[in-house]
């Protein structure tokens, strides 16, 4: 009986031993991959503070990389229009504006950034139709709102003869 024991003990360990083998062979080993969330926070970081120190051009590659694995990030959508406007390259911030808003459309810097390149194009009604979307979504106001107004009123005190 004690044989049958032990057998039925090895049995159950040799069962266990492979049920947990690596593929191949060998023993197993828990691998803990780096998360995509933590390189995604980091480009995403380094990112917002090259925007903040205005160094656009260098922002750009990071915030790309974060859409790469994200393509709905509004931040980092919204950060790239306002990169690729400081550069002058209006076309091409127009369209990550646009992106940024398709994933929030609630998203308030990406409102007020679109309104201050309306703006820059010449084009008020649309610049005060980004207004409009600010004041329902900050009805007791907001910095984005306050910034915007206050780019709309600049732009109509110098366009008047």
């Amino acid at each position: 009986m004690r044989r049958t024991i032990t057998i039925a003990a090895l049995s159950l360990f040799i069962g266990l031993q492979s049920a947990f083998a690596a593929p191949g062979g060998g023993s197993f080993e828990p691998t803990v991959k780096p998360s995509n969330d933590a390189a995604l926070e980091a480009d995403f970081a380094q990112g917002e503070y090259l925007i903040k120190s205005e160094k656009f051009a260098e922002a750009i590659p990071y915030l790309e990389r974060v859409i790469a694995k994200k393509a709905d990030h509004a931040d980092a959508l919204n950060y790239l229009g306002y990169a690729n406007r400081k550069l002058g390259k209006n076309d091409v911030s127009l369209g990550f504006y646009q992106r940024a808003l398709k994933a929030d459309p609630k998203h308030k810097g990406a409102n007020e950034y679109l309104g201050e390149l309306y703006l820059q194009m010449k084009d008020l009604p649309k610049a005060e139709a980004q207004l409009a979307i600010l004041k329902e979504l900050c009805p007791a106001g907001c910095e984005e709102r306050e910034d915007l107004e206050a780019d709309i009123a600049e732009y109509k005190k110098a366009a008047k003869p």
